[in-house]
């Protein structure tokens, strides 16, 4: 019998035919996935797009707000003393913007009191791992002098100290504000001179710490003739020689103030005896004697002075012991002084020279 090939029944087997599909859907998955990465890709970078636009637009207007409230940070690391500032610190200290810094070089723009101020405040923070704040006047490196505000905060790795860091500000037009406020809450618009408000705080304020040796009331002699004859504007001139010639006649006095229309006040320290303190009265009515020229006119004043020593009684008795020799001394002829003396049995009106 010959030999024939077999060949079985039914349907021809294709095993390739599965790999193939199989290898299809792997490919379509992967390409499924790769594109929901690409999808989520593109919204992560449209996110940081927005972000870091919102942050460019932050920090445009924190510069702006830096630049216009003069407010820069600053940060110092330690113990290397390496600065780091932002464009304004730069400007406050004149420097170009960028250049190296050099903290041993910085400092001395600060004057001898901000400077040990600062390092004081500076090293008790770092010891105690806390901040401080300070108002420091500095000269820059242009030579301009200018107030600053000093902020910082210490900053600790296992409470280690690392970095002290702030805000510097400028404050140079607020402290002029300030001190123009003060001077003019303390100080009288016409002569310079001390107020009656300062002239109260002052005599207050006298203790065993800043105790008082005398006061001085000084009063004109023939202003009102003058105000009334010749006018306010000579008035006025006549009181600012008259607060000139008693601040230039008493350089050791406490506080020279005027405390009324044309009276004065002379507070002087307990280092001076009564002989001292009389020298002083008869200086200034030689002065105030002076003939002053004013618009013209060659004008005369006097001075009638009433003097009285601080002792037991308050601040109150000490000028109404004062006030009472003055009038004892115009009583007198004006042009004199008299020196408070109380008598026995008497509250105190009473004054001999």
């Amino acid at each position: 019998m010959p030999d024939t090939s077999y060949t079985p029944k039914g349907p021809a087997s294709q095993p390739g035919k599965r790999a193939g599909q199989d290898s299809g859907g792997e490919q379509r998955r992967d390409a499924s996935t790769i594109s929901k990465l690409k999808v989520e890709l593109a919204a992560q970078a449209a996110l940081i797009a927005r972000q870091e636009v919102s942050l460019a637009h932050s920090r445009k207007i924190f510069d702006r707000a830096s630049a216009a409230a003069r407010i820069g940070v600053w940060e110092c690391s330690l113990p290397g003393e390496e600065l780091h500032w932002t464009d304004v610190v730069y400007d406050l200290f004149d420097l170009p913007r960028g250049v190296a810094l050099d903290r041993s070089e910085i400092v001395k723009c600060y004057p001898q009191e901000s400077r040990m101020a600062l390092d004081s405040l500076r090293g008790r923070a770092i010891a105690e791992r806390s901040g401080f704040t300070l108002d420091a006047e500095i000269t820059t490196f242009a030579g301009h002098s200018r107030w600053i505000r000093i902020t910082a905060s210490v900053e600790c790795e296992a409470d280690v100290p690392v970095r002290i860091f702030g805000m510097k500000q400028d404050i140079t037009e607020e402290k002029i504000l300030s001190d123009r406020m003060r001077y003019m809450a303390e100080f009288d618009a016409m002569t310079g001179l001390a107020n009656r408000a300062r002239f109260q705080s002052r005599l207050a304020q006298a203790d065993a710490s800043r105790p008082l040796g005398a006061l001085l009331l000084i009063d004109l002699d023939g202003f009102k003739a003058v105000n009334d004859t010749f006018g306010h504007v000579v008035g006025d001139e006549c009181l600012k020689a008259a607060a000139e010639r008693l601040a230039g006649g008493c350089g050791e006095a406490d506080l020279v103030a005027r405390v009324g229309g044309d009276e004065f006040a002379v507070l002087l320290g307990p280092h001076l005896d009564r002989g001292a303190v009389s020298g002083v009265a008869r200086d200034i009515i030689e002065r105030m004697g002076k003939p002053v020229a004013v618009r013209g006119q060659s004008l005369r004043l006097g001075a009638s002075v009433g003097i009285a020593f601080a002792g037991t009684g308050s601040p109150c008795d000490l000028f109404a012991q004062a006030d009472t020799a003055l009038y004892a001394a115009k009583a007198a002829g004006r042009n004199t002084f008299r020196i408070f003396k109380a008598q026995a049995g008497t509250k105190g009106r009473s004054a001999a020279a």
